[in-house]
């Protein structure tokens, strides 16, 4: 590889594409989430932005090609997108900010074990009905 270019692993995503009806709002949500999970801006358009986390971007785009103006994570398609987040008490940061941002905390009864027994993560959707689900991979042994 040359000097600063990552070695790249076939398989591995390239980016994810999300369109979304209402770009200001997912730029605030998004932009605050993946700032804090390491992301970076990347690119920047009328129609859209994106944002890179080593050779993975993400991207947010309010397309005219939009057949409608809601999302529903419950309809076939992506349910949602899953990030590492970091420690239990990094993930608990999260949450405690989220809301602030545009955030809410889905199955609330059941955080932070909502994924199950020996899971630690936090379910958020943003006003726009996007889900993100931010996984502890650091449980320091316990769940």
């Amino acid at each position: 590889m040359g000097a600063g270019r990552e070695a790249l692993t076939v398989g591995a995503l390239h980016h994810v594409e999300v369109w979304v009806p209402d770009l200001d709002a997912a730029k605030c949500s998004w932009g605050w989430l993946l700032g804090e999970l390491g992301w970076t801006p990347f690119q920047d358009w009328p129609a859209g932005r994106s944002w890179r986390l080593g050779p993975t971007y993400l991207v947010l785009e309010q397309s005219p090609g939009l057949s409608g103006r809601v999302h529903d994570r419950l309809a076939p398609g992506l349910n949602h997108l899953a990030f590492h987040a970091g420690s239990p008490a990094a993930v608990d940061a999260l949450v405690a900010a989220a809301p602030h941002h545009g955030w809410e905390l889905l199955f609330p009864d059941r955080h932070p074990h909502a994924g199950g027994p020996g899971t630690y993560a936090a379910y958020l959707a943003d006003g726009q009905g996007y889900e993100v689900e931010l996984v502890a991979s650091d449980l320091g042994g316990c769940a």
